[in-house]
C-alpha cells in the first residue's frame, strides 16, 4: 500500500534528503545531491522502482516515532509481541561521500528484524549489479556506486533475493546492529567508511548546536525551530541555496497531472527566507542564501529567471519518466520544470526586495549589489507595463498580473527607501518615485474591482488571487484602506477550501482553469499563512491566532507540511516537505509575537 505523503518523515545531510515512512521503508532518495537521479523512486512507482526497509519481521507501520530532541535524527518504534525495537535513522554531514544510517537497538524482549534493499539507478529504471567486496556489497551501474555494510557481521545474515539484497537479524535488550549505505561515483576507488556509532553522536551534537542558536524564544517556539531545522534540511550547504522541496511530481490533485519537480531554488521565496533566518538569528545561513541569489541572477537583467538549480544552473529542461506510473497514479512524473523560461515580472521586485531586506538587517554588504539592483530597476522600468506569466507559473496565456505590477512598485519603493537610508548610496530617487507613484496608479486604475471592493487577480478579471493578501504586508497600501479589508474577505470567502486558502479557482467544471490545467487543487499552505499575516495587521489577532493553530495543527506527527491541504479528505498534497509552507509558518509565527523583521 502507498502512504501518504505525510506518512514520511525527512532525513537529510544538507546536500540531499530522504524520506522515510512510518512502515521504515526509505522511498525516496536522491544521490549524490537534491537534484539528481533517485535510486529509492518508490514513491513514484511501487517498490521495485527502488526502496529500503527496515522493520520486524512480519510488521507495519511503527508505533511511535518522533525527532530525537531538536536534530533531523529520526527515531522509530515497533512494540511486538516479542519485545520492543528502534531504528535510527539519520545521513550524517558528509566530508566526501553520503551515506544514510540505520541503527536497530533492541529496547526489551528479542525482536527478529528484516532488512529488504532493492537498488534501482536512475529514477527506478537501472537494476545495478552487486557483488561482494570485502564482506560488503556493493551495487555498480553506470556512474553510480553504492556500498552496504552491516555489523557486526556474525550477526547479521545478507543474501540475495529477487534482485534485492536481504538481510535478517535478531536484537535483544541494549543490543545495536547498524547498517550503512555509502554512495561514490563508480570511477572512483571505495570511499572512507564511518564508524555509524560515533556518526550518530557527531549527528546530534551538529543538529542540538545548530538549534541552540535560535534566538526565538516566544509562542510557538517549538513549532518555528521544527519548521527552521526543515528549512536547513533543504539547504545545499556548498552553495547556500535552498530548494522548494526535495521531490517532484507529488500531485496537487490525487490521480491529477499537477505535479511539478520541485527541486530548485525559487526567487519568489528569497524575501521571506531571508525573513525567517534574520529574525531567528541565523545570519549565517542568511548570508549564504543572499550570497547564492547574488551568484544566481548575475548576468543581463533581460535573463533573469524565476528559479535556477541548486548551484546557480539556468538549464532545467522539463522531461515526463513514462516508468514511472506517478504518486497514487498520478501522472505524469516530470523532472525539470518548464516554468524556467517563463516571464514573471514579480521576481525583480522579490530580488530587490531581498537585498533590501539584507541591508537592513546588517548583513555584511557585497560591493556589486547595489549596482545589480539598479540594473534590474533599469530594465523593469522599461518591461513593468508588459503582460507576464504571474508568480503561480500559469500555463495558460500572459495577464497584465496584479502581483506582478505591485512587486515593480516594490522594487522602486526599496530603491527610493534605500537611498533615503543610505546616503552614500548613487542613484536617481526622483525617477524611481515617479516610476513607483505610475505603478501605483495603473494597479489601483486597472487591477481593483470597485463593485466588489477587491483588487483581482489580472486586469480585467474577475478572478481571485491570494497573492493579493500580501498588499498591506508589502506596504502597497495601509492595513486599514478599505480597498485592503475588502481584498482580504473577498479572498477569504472566495478562495476558501474550509477556512484555508486556495491560491486562485480551478474548480471549473465546465472549462480549463485560469492556469491552463484540467483538474483542482488543494488549499495552498502558504496562502494560509498569507491570511493570518493579513487579518493580524488589520487587528483580527485572535482570528489570525486561531486560523494560525488551525495550521499547525495540519501538520505530520513529525512537524512537516507538504504544500497543499485536502480538506475534504484529510490529506496533505504536492511537493513534501514544502520550504514555503514552513518559511510560512516562521513568519507568521514572528509576527503573532511582535518580532516581525520590516521589508
Amino acid at each position: 500500500m502507498t502512504q501518504l505523503i505525510e506518512d514520511y518523515a525527512l532525513i537529510g545531510d544538507l546536500q540531499t534528503a530522504a524520506l522515510v515512512g512510518r512502515d521504515g521503508s526509505i522511498d525516496w532518495l536522491c544521490l549524490p545531491r537534491f537534484d539528481s537521479a533517485a535510486c529509492f523512486a518508490a514513491l513514484l512507482g511501487d517498490k521495485d522502482n527502488g526502496h529500503w526497509r527496515i522493520a520486524p519481521n512480519g510488521a507495519g507501520n511503527c508505533t511511535r516515532r518522533a525527532y530525537r530532541g531538536n536534530t533531523l535524527v529520526l527515531e522509530s518504534v515497533w512494540e511486538t509481541r516479542s519485545g520492543t525495537v528502534k531504528v535510527t535513522d539519520f545521513m550524517p554531514q558528509r566530508d566526501k561521500a553520503p551515506d544514510v544510517v540505520r541503527i536497530i537497538e533492541g529496547i526489551s524482549g528479542t525482536v527478529s528484524m528484516r532488512s529488504t534493499l532493492r537498488l534501482r539507478f536512475d529514477y527506478g529504471s537501472i537494476v545495478p549489479w552487486m557483488r561482494r567486496s570485502k564482506g560488503h556489497r556493493v551495487a555498480v551501474a553506470g556512474p553510480d556506486a553504492v556500498w552496504l555494510r552491516s555489523g557486526p557481521e556474525d550477526r547479521v545474515k545478507t543474501w540475495g533475493q529477487q534482485f534485492s539484497t536481504c538481510s535478517s537479524c535478531t536484537v535483544a535488550e541494549g543490543e545495536r546492529i547498524a547498517f550503512v549505505l555509502t554512495w561514490h561515483p563508480s570511477h572512483e576507488p571505495q570511499p572512507e567508511f564511518i564508524d555509524p556509532f560515533e556518526a550518530l553522536e557527531h549527528s546530534v551534537e551538529d543538529w542540538e548546536e545548530w538549534s541552540s542558536r535560535c534566538c526565538y524564544t516566544g509562542p510557538y517556539a517549538e513549532s518555528v525551530l521544527r519548521s527552521l531545522i526543515t528549512l536547513k534540511a533543504l539547504t545545499h550547504a556548498p552553495t547556500g541555496g535552498i530548494v522548494a522541496a526535495p521531490t517532484t511530481s507529488l500531485p496537487e490533485e490525487i490521480g491529477g497531472v499537477r505535479n511539478w519537480d520541485y527541486r530548485f531554488c525559487w526567487l519568489r521565496d528569497s524575501t521571506l527566507t531571508l525573513s525567517a533566518l534574520v529574525s531567528a538569528g541565523y545570519l549565517d545561513e542568511a548570508a549564504a542564501w543572499r550570497d547564492w541569489l547574488l551568484r544566481a541572477v548575475a548576468g543581463d537583467p533581460a535573463d533573469l529567471q524565476i528559479m535556477y538549480g541548486i548551484s546557480g544552473e539556468r538549464r532545467l529542461p522539463e522531461v515526463e519518466l513514462p516508468w514511472l506510473r506517478g504518486y497514487e497514479g498520478s501522472a505524469p512524473v516530470r523532472i525539470g520544470n518548464e516554468a524556467v523560461k517563463q516571464l514573471q515580472l514579480d521576481v525583480y521586485g522579490e530580488v530587490i526586495d531581498s537585498l533590501h531586506l539584507a541591508r537592513s538587517s546588517g548583513l555584511v554588504t557585497k560591493p556589486h549589489a547595489w549596482n545589480l539592483q539598479l540594473s534590474l530597476l533599469g530594465f523593469l522600468e522599461s518591461t513593468w507595463r508588459e503582460p507576464d506569466e504571474g508568480l503561480w507559473e500559469v500555463r495558460g496565456p500572459r495577464r497584465h498580473y496584479v502581483h506582478s505590477k505591485v512587486m515593480a512598485w516594490v522594487a522602486a519603493d526599496r530603491a527610493v527607501r534605500a537611498l533615503e537610508e543610505h546616503p552614500a548610496l548613487r542613484g536617481d530617487a526622483d525617477r524611481w518615485r515617479v516610476m513607483r507613484d505610475e505603478v501605483h496608479r495603473d494597479v489601483c486604475e486597472k487591477g481593483f474591482d470597485p463593485e466588489r471592493n477587491t483588487f483581482t487577480q489580472s486586469y480585467g478579471s474577475a478572478e481571485l488571487d491570494a497573492a493579493t493578501l500580501l498588499i498591506p504586508r508589502l506596504g502597497f497600501l495601509p492595513p486599514d484602506d478599505p480597498r485592503v479589508l475588502g481584498t482580504i474577505e473577498a479572498v477569504r470567502t472566495g478562495l476558501a477550501h474550509n477556512g484555508f486558502i486556495r491560491r486562485y479557482t480551478t474548480d471549473r467544471r465546465d472549462r480549463i482553469a485560469v492556469d491552463g490545467l484540467p483538474g483542482f487543487e488543494g488549499a495552498f499552505l502558504a496562502c494560509s499563512f498569507w491570511l493570518v499575516d493579513a487579518l493580524r495587521l488589520t487587528g483580527r489577532e485572535k482570528e489570525a491566532r486561531e486560523l494560525f493553530e488551525r495550521l499547525l495543527s495540519l501538520r505530520n506527527d513529525v512537524g512537516l507540511l507538504a504544500e497543499e491541504y485536502d480538506a475534504a479528505t484529510g490529506r496533505q498534497l504536492g511537493n513534501f516537505p514544502q520550504a514555503y509552507s514552513h518559511i510560512g509558518l516562521v513568519v507568521s509565527a514572528l509576527a503573532l509575537a511582535g518580532e516581525e523583521t520590516a521589508g
